[in-house]
């Protein structure tokens, strides 16, 4: 049985360049999905936010608000 050196070289080059680039591509993915996704998505809204369930008579009764707020898609 013959081993060619040569050939060993070539499949391990092809494994090692192979195994760089799926590094370069993942972290670029990464970065990516960091840099459009935001920061933090369930903290609490800063500004002038709406409570959406108050159980006030005077706004109405509460399947009305629902009906408001599945309407507006909020």
């Amino acid at each position: 049985m013959v081993l060619s050196l040569r050939r060993w070289l070539n499949r391990i080059l092809f494994v090692v360049i192979f195994t760089l680039l799926l590094l370069i591509v993942t972290g670029s993915y990464r970065w990516l999905v960091d840099a459009i996704a935001p920061v933090h998505p369930y903290r609490e809204p800063k500004g002038a936010a709406l409570k959406v369930f108050q159980a006030d008579a005077e706004k109405g009764s509460i399947t009305d608000r629902l009906r408001w707020f599945y309407w507006y898609g909020e």
